[in-house]
This record gives C-alpha cells, sequence and structure tokens, in this order.
C-alpha cells in the first residue's frame, strides 16, 4: 500500500509541475524574459518550480515540500476552473496574474491552517457508562507522539503537567511514541517525562508501526529494546499481548501491533480475553483501529486506538475507511456493548500539517450506570 502511496505522491507532483509549468510558461512577464520562446519559457519555469520545491525541502523535508506544492497545483487547477467559469459567464477573462496570486495565497491561508490544527493540541473529552464499574474511572489516553517531529521530551513533559491536573487514574499510550528519526536524546527525554506521570493505578503501553521502526536500529542510534527498558524504568508498563488487572473491576488489555504479524504473530483478541471475567471491566489498548468486530466479539468493553493522525487531510480523510484498512478513522463508535475511541494523535508523523483533523490527547470518564 505504501508503494502506491508514495508512487501517487511523485506522480501527482510531476503531473502538478508540468502544469503550473506549462501556464506560467505562457504569462507576458516569462514571453518578455525569454523573448517569446516557448521551449525555453517552460524550461526556465520547470526550473524555477523545481527550485522552490528544492528550498522547501531544505527548509522542512522532502516529504513536507512535495505535500506543499501538490497543495499549490492543486489549488492553482481549481483557480483555473473558476477562471474558465467566470469567462463563460461573463464573456471576459480574467486578467493572467489573478489565477497564480490567489491560487498561492490561498494555498498559504489552507497549509497555515493545517499548521496550527497540528501543532495546537487539544484535550478532547467523552464520557461513557458501564454497569461493571461501582466508581468513576478517568482514562487518560494519547498516541502518535512521534516524539522529534513537532516536539521533543521537554515539549512531552508539558503536556505531562496538563495530564497531571486532571488526576487521572489510568494512562495509556496506544503506540508510534516515538519515530523513525527520533534523536536517541529526545526518546531518553521523552521516556523521563513519561516518568512524572502521577495515576491512580500506573501508565501503559503498546507498540505502533514506527515504535520498532522499519529501518536498520544501527542507523537510528537507538533499538526498540532501549525503548522499552527506558520506559520500564519510568514505571510505564509495556503490555505486549499482556493482560492487567489494574482494579478489582478493571483489566488493561495490551495487544501487539497488527504489523507484528509479519514479526511472528501476535494473539488473537478471542485468545487475550476469552479467559478473562466478562463480569470485570476490559479495556482494550491496539495501535491500529483494524479488528472491532473480533474484539466486540471477544468482550472487549473498550478499546483505544491510534494510527489513523484523524485522517490527516482534507479531501482523503476516509480513505482507510473506505478501502478498508481502518474500521474507524475518529471518535467514538459503539458496536455491540463495546465502546471504541479512535484518537487523532498528540503530534504527527512527518508531516507538519492537519487539515479537517486536530491534535489532541483524550480524557474518556467512565462513570456507574447504576
Amino acid at each position: 500500500m505504501w508503494l502506491f502511496i508514495i508512487a501517487g505522491v511523485f506522480l501527482a507532483y510531476i503531473a502538478g509541475l508540468i502544469y503550473i509549468s506549462v501556464k506560467t510558461s505562457r504569462s507576458v512577464l516569462m514571453r518578455r524574459i525569454t523573448k517569446g520562446r516557448k521551449k525555453s519559457a517552460l524550461l526556465l519555469c520547470l526550473v524555477l518550480f523545481l527550485l522552490l520545491t528544492g528550498v522547501l525541502w531544505l527548509l522542512l523535508n522532502g516529504t513536507n515540500a512535495l505535500i506543499i506544492m501538490i497543495h499549490l497545483y492543486c489549488f492553482w487547477l481549481i483557480c483555473d476552473f473558476v477562471s474558465f467559469l467566470v469567462k463563460k459567464i461573463r464573456k471576459k477573462e480574467p486578467k493572467r496574474y489573478v489565477v497564480p496570486v490567489v491560487a498561492m495565497l490561498l494555498c498559504a491561508v489552507y497549509l497555515t491552517y493545517g499548521w496550527i490544527s497540528l501543532h495546537k493540541v487539544q484535550q478532547t473529552n467523552y464520557e461513557l457508562t458501564t454497569a461493571k464499574l461501582t466508581e468513576e474511572l478517568r482514562v487518560v489516553h494519547f498516541a502518535d507522539s512521534h516524539v522529534g517531529v513537532t516536539f521533543g521530551g521537554e515539549g512531552l513533559l508539558s503536556y505531562v503537567e496538563e495530564i497531571n491536573k486532571l488526576n487521572p487514574d489510568i494512562v495509556v499510550i496506544t503506540g508510534d511514541f516515538v519515530d523513525d528519526s527520533t534523536p536517541a536524546e529526545e526518546l531518553r527525554s521523552a521516556c523521563d517525562a513519561l516518568g512524572k506521570l502521577q495515576t491512580g493505578y500506573g501508565v501503559y503501553f503498546v507498540w505502533g508501526n514506527h515504535d520498532r521502526g522499519y529501518y536498520n536500529e544501527s542507523s537510528r542510534g537507538w533499538s526498540a529494546k532501549e525503548l522499552k527498558e527506558r520506559l520500564i524504568a519510568n514505571g510505564v508498563q509495556v503490555l505486549e499481548d499482556r493482560v492487567v488487572q489494574v482494579t478489582d473491576s478493571v483489566y488493561v488489555i495490551g495487544r501487539l501491533d497488527r504489523s507484528d504479524e509479519q514479526r511472528g504473530g501476535r494473539k488473537s483478541a478471542s485468545e487475550l480475553l476469552s479467559e478473562l471475567d466478562q463480569s470485570k471491566y476490559l479495556i482494550v489498548l491496539d495501535h491500529q483501529p483494524h479488528d472491532f468486530d473480533a474484539e466486540a466479539d471477544a468482550g472487549a468493553d473498550l478499546v483505544l486506538c491510534g494510527h489513523t493522525h484523524g485522517g490527516q487531510f482534507i479531501p482523503i480523510l476516509h480513505i482507510g475507511e473506505l478501502t478498508g484498512e481502518h474500521d474507524l478513522r475518529y471518535g467514538h463508535e459503539k458496536r455491540g456493548n463495546t465502546d471504541f475511541v479512535v484518537t487523532s494523535g498528540i503530534s504527527n508523523w512527518a508531516l507538519q500539517f492537519k487539515t479537517g483533523c486536530i491534535s489532541e490527547y483524550v480524557v474518556i470518564d467512565i462513570k456507574p450506570s447504576h
């Protein structure tokens, strides 16, 4: 799937580059600079837009440079279409400079909104009820911090301090705590920040697809083993297809990530839950929201996930659900007796923009129904 996505991004970039280069080469300014030589004008425009991509690449990174340019192409195409409609209706063509200027302004405004949506972390609250509890339980849930992308250890510490003010009973981290590119010193600092969490019944962690990484560990400067040991040293329980009884009436079940199926397998939801006392409240932590029916059938009361980043961008927000990659993009859904909550994440992977979604940590108050 990733190969198709990467190929699609590059094809979109190349197609857009050609499109706006052709359009710009026909401008009066380019004709004057190249003295009417069409091929020279086109070549010059291609070079200028490639240089712009290169500057963005140096300022941000390759992924963000391509995303910005593709957004520019899309807005340019939309503006060209609107210009075409205006010409048909008013029988008068807008001035040539209007389309590129408006497209660039719209792109800048839209991506500024996306930058703010990513970097301004919000608190999202849910209230659930159950007959299995006699006292209220407060769970604080976050995922996808991808430490080093939008904040490091110090930034995470500021969110830890916010969470402590909420007096959580449990804090759960559903994967992608770090990223493939997370520096070793930020990894250690972020783990140490988790050690300052103040909870009634502990902090629980499950692996995401990025925590173990896709690259050779020597190129990362740290290993998954080091991450696990640092988490444990800071009081975080790492759950790898493991069940912990948190209170007399609550179990936390941490699943290995879906990506671990290729690393030797993980237990099914029924294998993990079938032997548990179903009169207890069963909280399942699973990084990827991809096994909802099985988790509901196994008797889970609450399933907490991350991974989707809220869908990332308009208009591709629901692609994961439409393709069957995700059971739920974002938010709360109830299937039978099971509540599912998918967070959009407290940060992001590589990209510096979110549109149509937010960055958040989640507070879930589970209250007795009797």
